[in-house]
């Protein structure tokens, strides 16, 4: 691993749809709050804007109610209700079969290491979200409900 995200959550996975990595990897939460109801996260790549003009959006969830998120959450078909945000796949200006527009979208850095940032977010409540909502309505569902967050910054390998 290296520090890096392992290749099976980003750009070397064998697990990919319409050729994007598809597996999510595992979130481990520790010393969530107590008065905790959900849990949301926001996982994405400011080293895009470079290469297309924006920051990337690999991933939104929101209403999970664990706090160890399993592997492969995103697209598997599981007993865990929450729900996922649109990914940039969805842009424009990516052209017809991008890759799934909806959950997680892993990491593929073109032209050098990326660092990614995820941020879990710990809730007062359930956030009032269906399927395939967008960041600006996820940021603004969550005003007023943040308990507490966590980001960290990792690497994902080019070649």
């Amino acid at each position: 691993m290296n520090g890096f995200i392992p290749d099976c959550y980003s750009k070397f996975a064998d697990q990919k749809i319409e050729g994007k990595p598809s597996r999510s990897f595992p979130i481990f939460i520790t010393d969530a709050p107590d008065n905790a109801k959900t849990l949301a996260v926001y996982f994405r790549d400011f080293d895009s804007v470079p290469v297309c003009g924006f920051t990337w959006i690999h991933w939104l969830a929101a209403n999970l109610s664990v706090q160890d998120v399993p592997a492969n959450i995103s697209h598997s078909n599981n007993n865990f209700d929450f729900v996922q945000g649109n990914n940039s796949n969805i842009s424009k200006f990516l052209g017809e079969n991008a890759g799934p527009v909806e959950g997680y979208t892993g990491p593929m850095p073109p032209d050098k290491t990326h660092y990614y940032t995820l941020t879990v977010y710990a809730l007062d409540t359930k956030l009032d979200l269906k399927e395939g909502y967008w960041l600006n309505d996820f940021l603004r569902k969550m005003e007023g409900h943040v308990i507490d967050s966590a980001t960290i910054s990792v690497p994902s390998r080019a070649e």
